[in-house]
């Protein structure tokens, strides 16, 4: 009783921090002048802690590892978020993660502990399936793994962004150009008058360019290692998910839904990996299978357990393995 009443508190302490989290967040989108950067760290890390002490409580109230239905499982992911915005910054390492992973924290836990989920906050008995050792390694790869993958993917996706207006740029340049060639006799003087503008702007371009070559590079450096270590996790689950299935189900492979689309996530980041093997496919062209794997990972995340069939039927929005 002790501990569902803290886990109770600590719902909505950690709620509470989210939204002033989000506000500081806001204000300092809005207000460039004002630095609320380090209070907004400092809430992040509140979060973490008050995540962290809200899975303790659980596991402790309900005597297994809370892993079990879709309100313990984004809990978990929203934990796996914070860890991976945390290590870093314990590290001191500077790095573009923190511009991704700490939404991806406040938006996940907004939305499990919002009240939308009321209805699955209370714990339940495990369903024999899920009465294994072989749950809190399964299920936990494969969280991590989600939020490993989908904190790469997001930077895949910012790379491709930043690249697409690049080539916007370049091609209204050129237009800009193809047009002036055919009036250079008319706006030759107007030509001369602009010459010393635009060698002041050459600096400043360049720098901009500069900076925009280096912002890519840190994206797509930081998204192929994050991306690295949500496959290394995923492949950790999947395997020690069939163990398990072995065991519960008398087969290590069934194809159903889940394990499909597992299968499908495995073989895109895989295909990500080997792009990034050939330096004429790095950049922009492996920051599109990532991004397509960005889709991929909600559909075997919440797509399959929305139809609620197979043999994770119990993964639906009532119960979910993983």
């Amino acid at each position: 009783m002790i501990f569902a009443t803290l886990e109770h508190i600590l719902t909505h302490i950690c709620f509470s921090i989210i939204l002033i989290v989000i506000t500081i967040h806001l204000i300092t989108l809005l207000v460039h002048e004002i630095g609320l950067y380090n209070l907004s760290e400092k809430g992040m890390i509140a979060t973490f802690f008050c995540i962290t002490g809200l899975l303790v409580s659980r596991w402790i109230y309900s005597g297994h590892f809370p892993l079990s239905d879709l309100y313990e499982s984004l809990i978990f992911l929203s934990w796996s978020f914070a860890i991976i915005h945390m290590v870093p910054k314990i590290r001191n390492h500077p790095n573009s993660l923190s511009t991704i992973t700490a939404p991806s924290t406040i938006f996940t836990q907004g939305f499990t502990t919002s009240g939308l989920l009321t209805k699955m906050h209370q714990s339940t008995i495990l369903v024999p399936a899920l009465q294994s050792k072989w749950l809190m390694m399964h299920v936990s790869m494969m969280l991590l793994s989600y939020a490993a993958l989908l904190c790469g993917s997001l930077l895949s996706i910012a790379l491709l962004v930043i690249t697409f207006r690049k080539n916007i740029d370049i091609l209204g340049k050129s237009n800009h150009l193809f047009i002036g060639s055919f009036s250079f006799g008319e706006t030759q003087y107007l030509n001369e008058k602009r010459s010393l503008l635009h060698l002041q702007k050459a600096s400043f371009l360049s720098f901009r360019n500069y900076h925009r070559y280096q912002l890519t590079h840190r994206l797509d450096y930081w998204s192929y290692r994050v991306i690295s270590l949500g496959f290394t996790f995923l492949t950790i689950g999947i395997l020690s998910g069939a163990v398990w299935a072995n065991e519960a189900w008398g087969s290590y492979w069934n194809w159903d839904p889940k394990e499909t689309w597992a299968f499908i996530t495995w073989t895109i980041f895989a295909i990500y990996s080997h792009t990034r093997t050939n330096k004429s496919l790095q950049g922009a062209n492996s920051a599109i299978v990532a991004s397509m794997g960005f889709l991929i990972i909600w559909i075997c995340y919440f797509g399959v357990n929305l139809l609620g069939i197979g043999l994770h039927s119990y993964g639906s929005f009532t119960l979910t393995s993983n």
